[in-house]
C-alpha cells in the first residue's frame, strides 16, 4: 500500500478522533446527547488514538476515566509496537 495514502489516513482520523472529544466536550456542557464511550474508543483503535489523547488532554475531557487515561496510551503503544514490527519485517 502506497506510504501517502496511510499517512493521508492517519491524519485525517487522527483529526476526527480530536474533534469527537471537542464535540462531546461541548455537547456535555450544554446538556445534550452525548458521543458513546464505545465510539471514542472504537476511533483509537482504528488509528486515531494519538488524536483521541491529545483532545482528552486539549479538551480536558474523559481524563478522570482510568479506562481512558490507561486505555488510550495502551492503544497508542500497540499500535507504534505493531507498526514498527511491520516496518522492521517481523509481521
Amino acid at each position: 500500500m502506497n506510504t501517502n495514502v496511510i499517512g493521508f489516513y492517519l491524519v485525517v482520523i487522527n483529526l476526527v478522533a480530536f474533534l469527537m472529544f471537542g464535540v462531546d466536550k461541548s455537547r456535555a456542557r450544554k446538556h445534550q446527547w452525548r458521543v458513546a464511550e464505545r465510539s471514542l474508543f472504537l476511533v483509537a483503535l482504528v488509528g486515531g488514538s494519538l488524536g483521541a489523547i491529545c483532545g482528552m488532554f486539549f479538551f480536558r475531557h474523559k481524563t478522570k476515566n482510568w479506562y481512558f487515561r490507561l486505555g488510550l496510551p495502551l492503544i497508542l503503544l500497540v499500535q507504534i509496537l505493531l507498526l514498527a514490527a511491520v516496518y522492521y519485517g517481523r509481521i
